[in-house]
């Protein structure tokens, strides 16, 4: 994948990691601005290629009381203003065939969630858009067989794909990130490493899915070291309150430090 084909994306000619960040879900305008503005201060600075995320609606939630969006078009709308204020690409989930052609209207790049891989008909409908398509590894995948997901797309006219790791069931309640997949993976497409969901805790009893935050850190640095192209992390400004994923957000004003740790381990990578 071409990244300076990405529209709005800058830094590309840096070295860096390229970075998908920001809240689970689109809450709100106001939280979105916030979150964004943050954030791309931070990557200007630090010169990383960034793709502002949000989901404009939650289809795979736990609980059916759970938060699921503020309205289609109402959250599509926030992130297209975010890319227009920010001048940066935007990122989001798709769960249903209509859902690529509506979100395509107003985000750059389409994201296939992992539990929805392997729907051919969904994969492909996010090829035909044209958009760039990341696909979320199954945690139920090997990375060998995300080989074929990503010839879904490429088979439709649109060589834009990303395969994002994002952790493997280890029992019912904890995630594992296997860093061996990553090498394999890049064989098939540029590699995403998922630093938050990899530390996921789902299938609480409680129906709310937990979280260690604390070793966000510890698997960013794994990543790069593992030679992966990009990072996702999603953060919060108040992660405790977050109607979505709080208990593995990373806290925003946790990112700046990190980040810059980051670009310096990264540098070094590059040395070998």
């Amino acid at each position: 994948m071409n990244l300076a084909l990405v529209p709005q994306l800058k830094h590309t000619n840096s070295n860096n990691f390229f970075l998908l960040s920001g809240p689970c879900a689109i809450e709100g305008e106001d939280m979105a601005m916030r979150i964004a503005e943050h954030i791309v201060e931070v990557t200007n600075k630090l010169k990383i290629p960034y793709i502002f995320k949000g989901s404009f609606k939650k289809a795979n939630r736990s609980r059916i009381d759970s938060f699921t969006g503020i309205g289609d078009e109402k959250a599509l709308k926030i992130l297209k203003k975010v890319s227009e204020n920010f001048e940066v690409p935007t990122i989001t989930d798709i769960h249903e065939i209509s859902d690529a052609q509506l979100a395509a209207e107003y985000v750059d790049v389409l994201q296939i969630p992992a539990f929805l891989v392997r729907q051919t008909d969904l994969v492909v409908a996010a090829a035909e858009t044209g958009k760039v398509v990341n696909l979320k590894k199954g945690q139920f995948m090997s990375p060998e067989s995300m080989k074929h997901a990503v010839t879904k797309v490429t088979d439709n006219d649109n060589e834009q794909v990303l395969i994002t790791e994002r952790g493997t069931m280890f029992g019912y309640q904890d995630m594992i990130v296997d860093f061996r997949g990553v090498p394999t993976m890049k064989q098939y497409a540029p590699v995403v490493l998922d630093v938050t969901h990899s530390l996921q805790q789902p299938n609480q009893s409680s129906g709310v899915t937990g979280g260690r935050p604390a070793l966000i850190g510890t698997m960013a640095k794994a990543g790069i070291a593992a030679g992966v192209d990009g990072l996702f992390m999603e953060t919060h400004f108040d992660p405790a309150n977050a109607k979505s994923d709080g208990a593995n957000m990373l806290d925003l004003s946790l990112l700046e430090n990190l980040l810059t740790q980051l670009v310096e381990l990264r540098a070094v990578v590059n040395t070998f």
